[in-house]
């Protein structure tokens, strides 16, 4: 309560202070806390910063920025987050650099929308501050390490340098390490390990150096071993720190040690357009490395690879697996090719000709996979239904941009099945204010408006019969659901104690997602140990209300499956 009065007393003098035209913690050095208002649900989310001494408002110099994701703390709300960044600067403070301690949305090792709250945080830091885009690392120990690996192998073309001590780099070996837990997921739970088991992405570490740090007798040193071995098999050696006779905390002579290479690497910065880039990716969520755009898979969920270089003054070279769609791309000033002669593209050793440079020594290249092998194109083929970034499933991937719950105003075809979608409803509202610091926006079927539906991923709750949004697109979801069954290509199921949770591009507006009946898929259960909050269910589900809901699941699950790569449903079913 102290805390709660003092924070209150000082969010009423910055009221004042902007009613009379000031903010001088806009200006401050030293320990600052700001927020910014949320694109996904709207609400306010706290950041720290560390602004170094030598910053000076006006100036034009770019400061060097670190972020650092926090470790786990069950009684993190939002007031002890903001009164630890107003106590302490945190682990690291390297000279004329900001630190960035993103809240992170709690603790959700920074996944899901605790992604996002990295980039918003970020976005709302360079706009105040001028920040050096060349010269941001991510760093973070135990569940911040955690995050730290994630952040590394999922957006390496981003960051200058990475630093992840202790935590997690991926699900199953650790918790059978951490918590002699033997799994035995699901067909579908295993390929959706693939979302964060760094293991899977370590080549794209090729693109970010980094530097791990473990205790010698901290089990999380599991997390860097792990990695170590995935590197290897990529032909790259971890540079992993090691604090002897350490267990989970720094040892000073290793941190120092971590602190020399770090400010060694960011000396340098980033290289936006190195000759070489090698990338690895499962899904389309995670598609950019510097010059290179994955545009379209042939198959989600199957290892996708691109090894490109600049190999002459107009030849590029690359190798793909798994890629149906590619883009290369330079902003002004760094294309390295001749912009004279349009350069020479060999693309599994097809030979192309792409477009010529531009002036400002900018290029960007298209390259689509049809029948007869890879051709130049002006653009993309963006007709018809197929997955795309940000829009290719699956469930939870929903909940990473703007959404509203709509809820049903009508009578359900199904006492059961109604009473069912109601409860998980309130389930979803009441876990997403718990994991994810947030209130989910909620708005009747008979209020929804053409701007929700331009703007928002909209998550339907009831039946056809009681969701007027839902009654509006039933006949063209893949999945079909009457008052008699719920049919999934060949496959039914009966209506009176099934339901379908899906998610699939807004036949209202393709842009956007619709979500048939599910907050994200993770449960209580999986709220005790955050290797375990991954994706529980994939593009489309049938449930089983009559089995119960469980910390766990939703109920039993009947059937459940990923759409293809037009959305279509997999041929098994058909």
């Amino acid at each position: 309560i102290p805390v709660a009065k003092t924070l209150l007393k000082q969010g009423l003098d910055r009221a004042r202070q902007l009613h009379d035209g000031k903010a001088p913690w806009a200006t401050a050095t030293g320990l600052v806390v700001r927020g910014y208002v949320s694109k996904i649900d709207g609400s306010v989310q706290p950041y720290g910063l560390v602004a170094p001494a030598s910053y000076h408002p006006g100036t034009p110099y770019e400061h060097r920025l670190d972020a650092w994701f926090h470790g786990r703390g069950e009684n993190l709300t939002e007031l002890n987050f903001i009164a630890g960044r107003e106590r302490t600067p945190g682990e690291f403070t390297p000279k004329d650099t900001f630190v960035l301690h993103p809240y992170g949305r709690y603790c959700n090792a920074n996944k899901f929308a605790g992604e996002v709250d990295l980039f918003e945080a970020l976005a709302s830091v360079t706009r105040h501050y001028l920040i050096d885009v060349n010269r941001i690392s991510v760093r973070g120990f135990s569940m911040g390490g955690a995050a730290c690996w994630q952040f590394a192998v999922h957006y390496a073309g981003r960051w200058a340098a990475a630093a992840p001590g202790a935590g997690f780099s991926e699900t199953p070996d650790f918790l059978r390490v951490f918590q002699d837990e033997q799994l035995k997921p699901a067909w579908y739970e295993e390929k959706l390990w693939h979302l964060f088991d760094c293991t899977d992405w370590a080549v794209n570490l090729c693109n970010c150096p980094t530097v791990a740090y473990s205790g010698e007798i901290d089990k999380q040193k599991q997390a860097a071993d792990m990695m170590a071995k995935a590197l290897a098999a990529e032909g790259m050696t971890l540079e992993h720190i090691i604090g002897p006779k350490t267990g989970h905390a720094y040892h000073p002579q290793a941190k120092a040690e971590v602190n020399r290479r770090i400010d060694s690497i960011l000396s340098v910065g980033r290289d936006p357009t190195p000759r070489r880039v090698r990338f690895t990716t499962w899904t389309l969520r995670y598609n950019e490395m510097l010059w290179l755009r994955v545009d379209g898979l042939t198959q989600h969920w199957e290892r996708a690879r691109v090894d490109a270089e600049i190999t002459g003054s107009s030849t590029v070279e690359a190798r793909t697996q798994n890629v149906s769609a590619l883009t290369f791309g330079m902003g002004p000033g760094h294309c390295p090719l001749d912009n004279t002669r349009r350069p020479k593209v060999i693309l599994d050793r097809q030979e192309l000709e792409a477009p010529t440079p531009l002036s400002d020594r900018s290029w960007a290249a298209h390259f689509q996979k049809t029948g007869n092998g890879w051709q130049v194109v002006t653009k993309l083929d963006d007709s018809g239904l197929h997955k795309r970034h940000g829009l290719q499933g699956p469930i939870d991937d929903a909940f990473m941009d703007s959404f509203v719950m709509v809820r049903p105003t009508g009578h359900s075809m199904n006492e059961k099945v109604g009473a069912w979608a109601d409860r998980e409803m309130k389930h979803a509202l009441d876990h997403w204010r718990r994991q994810f610091r947030g209130d989910a926006p909620v708005k009747d079927d008979d209020a929804l408006t053409d701007a929700d539906i331009a703007g928002c991923n909209l998550i339907l709750w009831g039946d056809p019969s009681s969701n007027k949004i839902l009654a509006k697109i039933a006949d063209k979801l893949p999945i079909h659901w009457d008052l008699q069954s719920i049919r999934a290509g060949s496959q039914a199921y009966s209506a009176d104690h099934h339901v379908p949770v899906l998610i699939y591009p807004n036949p209202l507006n393709p842009k956007r997602y619709v979500v048939l009946n599910s907050g994200f898929t993770f449960r209580e259960y999986d709220y005790l140990n955050n290797a375990r909050q991954v994706p529980k269910l994939p593009d489309y589900a049938v449930v089983d209300v009559d089995v119960p809901v469980s910390s766990r699941a939703p109920g039993g699950i009947a059937t459940a499956g990923f759409f293809g790569e037009h959305w279509e449903l997999p041929a098994a079913t058909k």
